[in-house]
């Protein structure tokens, strides 16, 4: 075998296996964060379970993914889009619509707890624990991800904002007008038909009380 051939099949095999890492996804995936270490930090030696940075540059992330932290409650887990907050391992400066603390509705110190994520916004995401005032972010227990587009979100996750919320009328507010329509006559209304008038019926009522006074004829 001459060394152009083996230069063809070294160069063939390669772009065969770039194209295959650039197939698009046919399904979503459920990420179990650090695979079977789990979401756990070693308050003692000041360690985490498993490099997540590695972790994560493993994995391929799309919209309609979830990650799914298998935890304790001894630790958090914070998303954010502010690159700011993630490097400082701390919410305090942070916004109410960058960044979202997921605690499992846990309070009770060390309790198993599994936390599910789903990624829903297009770009880098970043994902830390801001417990012991961030030392467990410090030293590792962070991470950050690009989400591809993928299939796009799934119906269950691509729901249409609510509709603009609308201050109901006070007790002083006017009623909505009511539109009469053409010719006094609505749906199911056997109302005034036509030619007929509030004027027409006053007459007609005075002249019978005339009448039955014996004020005319």
């Amino acid at each position: 075998m001459t060394g152009a051939t083996i230069l063809h099949l070294i160069t063939m095999a390669v772009l065969i296996s770039a194209a295959a890492s650039q197939a698009p996804p046919t399904k979503y995936i459920n990420h179990t964060v650090g695979d079977s270490a789990g979401w756990f930090f070693n308050s003692t030696t000041n360690t985490t379970a498993t490099n997540y940075s590695s972790w994560a540059g493993s994995q391929t992330f799309s919209l309609g993914d979830y990650l799914i932290f298998k935890t304790s409650s001894n630790q958090t887990v914070i998303q954010t889009y502010n690159l700011t907050t993630f490097r400082n391992c701390s919410i305090d400066d942070s916004s109410n619509n960058d960044t979202f603390v997921y605690n499992g509705g846990n309070t009770v110190f060390d309790q198993a707890l599994t936390i599910i994520v789903p990624l829903t916004i297009q770009g880098p995401s970043y994902f830390f624990s801001d417990a012991s005032d961030g030392i467990q972010c410090q030293h590792g227990l962070a991470f950050e991800i690009n989400v591809n587009r993928g299939l796009g979100l799934p119906p269950s996750l691509n729901q249409p904002p609510p509709p603009t919320y609308r201050e109901p009328p006070g007790p002083g507010s006017a009623y909505p007008p009511v539109t009469i329509p053409a010719g006094g006559e609505g749906t199911g209304n056997s109302g005034f038909k036509k030619g007929a008038s509030v004027r027409v019926i006053a007459c007609v009522c005075l002249f019978a009380l005339l009448a039955i006074n014996g004020g005319i004829f």
